[in-house]
């Protein structure tokens, strides 16, 4: 109210001296007036009443946008097509059915690579003593591997060319997921780089894994041009570009999305016709796209909307950065095992960065279970750390 009488007297106080004074009678600029007045309403809307597009969310509102875009996914108040009834029944079933239950449960290793792992001596390391409780499978796109572990002796499956941003690589992704669902003790299935090293022991990475509900797949809202400036019309109308996400294809996933992710064909096939590169005149790449938005779009409860491969997205660059040997001390291996806030870099004006903490059965831990992208000279360092950074 003081505010109020002070600001009201401040006006009267103006009105006089103006009479006082000796001018001749202006008209007054009204349409200025009117036109300020119109600008603040405008703004106030806006800020009380959050827009529901994104590109008025990121022009006039002040608060994260993401989270506009990250509700959960309503039903379609369209018709379905048959191709989606179809779709929707089989996921459901799968989605309901309880997991068989293994009495002798595994983790599948799977590796992408194009060719020799360098890092087999390590992982030879972290698998020693738990025989048992894993498998590995390897799909190697352009040369026969030279395995250097018995590990991985004999566990190459049949392999097609991968080329980098095309479809092809979710094929190998699919190829890997289906030879290894042929193992029922397989229940949790990991997707792994040549560059990928472990950060934790074997019994902290088995434990993580098999003693929750959720996979563990990358997932979030960038409206900048690298993320749903990638959307084609396409798609429509079995997906929208406001379910259309984007993440690494770095995945943990249980044996019921796997199966899931086996039996999809409609929306699979559309990331295959209309998300590649050059598609018109945008560059969308399947492997960052395909799985986030499906399972936002079929299960968005089931997946932690992170993953547990570590990868350095702070350069900004095309690719990931790349640790050489010298960046490979103990200080930078332990650091790496304690980060408990995932990070994601979006490519909005705002150049929003989104953190969120790392969350394992609504309790915070640390996020990341293996790491990449290393080069093969970071080998020896790395050995000579390994049982010392993996210690909980």
């Amino acid at each position: 109210m003081k505010t109020t009488r002070a600001w009201q007297l401040s006006v009267k106080d103006i009105l006089i001296m103006s009479s006082s004074r000796q001018r001749p009678h202006l008209k007054r600029p009204v349409w200025i007036i009117v036109l300020v007045t119109f600008v603040i309403i405008f703004l106030i809307t806006a800020y009380v009443y959050p827009p529901t597009s994104s590109a008025a969310c990121y022009i006039f509102s002040s608060r994260d946008c993401s989270t506009l875009f990250n509700q959960p996914p309503t039903f379609p108040s369209r018709e379905l097509s048959d191709d989606e009834t179809i779709s929707q029944v089989v996921i459901k079933e799968i989605l309901k059915t309880p997991p068989i239950l293994s009495k002798n449960s595994k983790i599948a290793f799977l590796f992408l690579t194009p060719g020799t792992l360098p890092f087999e001596a390590l992982w030879a390391k972290f698998f020693h003593g738990h025989e048992d409780r894993f498998s590995v499978y390897v799909h190697a796109s352009k040369e026969k591997p030279v395995h250097t572990s018995h590990y991985f002796m004999g566990r190459d499956i049949h392999s097609e060319n991968v080329v980098w941003g095309k479809i092809s690589m979710v094929d190998a992704e699919r190829r890997l997921l289906a030879h290894a669902l042929l193992d029922p003790d397989n229940q949790q299935f990991v997707l792994l780089s040549d560059s990928c090293v472990p950060l934790h022991n074997f019994d902290y990475v088995y434990n993580y894994l098999m003693l929750t509900n959720v996979s563990f797949i990358d997932c979030f809202v960038d409206l900048g041009p690298h993320g749903t400036g990638r959307y084609s019309e396409h798609m429509m109308p079995e997906v929208e570009k406001n379910d259309f996400r984007k993440g690494s294809q770095w995945f943990s996933v249980k044996r019921q999305h796997a199966i899931i992710i086996m039996a999809d064909s409609l929306y699979y096939t559309k990331f295959r016709l209309y998300c590649k590169p050059n598609m018109d005149g945008r560059n969308c790449y399947a492997d960052e796209h395909y799985l986030p938005t499906f399972f936002n779009m079929i299960d968005p409860g089931g997946i932690a909307n992170r993953s547990v491969t570590y990868v350095d997205w702070s350069e900004g660059k095309w690719h990931p950065r790349s640790f050489r040997a010298p960046d490979i001390t103990f200080e930078f291996l332990k650091n790496l095992t304690s980060i408990d806030d995932s990070v994601h870099f979006t490519s909005d004006p705002k150049k929003r960065v989104i953190t969120s903490p790392c969350l394992w059965n609504k309790v915070k831990r640390p996020c990341y279970l293996f790491a990449r992208k290393f080069y093969p000279e970071t080998l020896d360092r790395l050995m000579m750390h390994f049982s010392n950074y993996t210690m909980v």
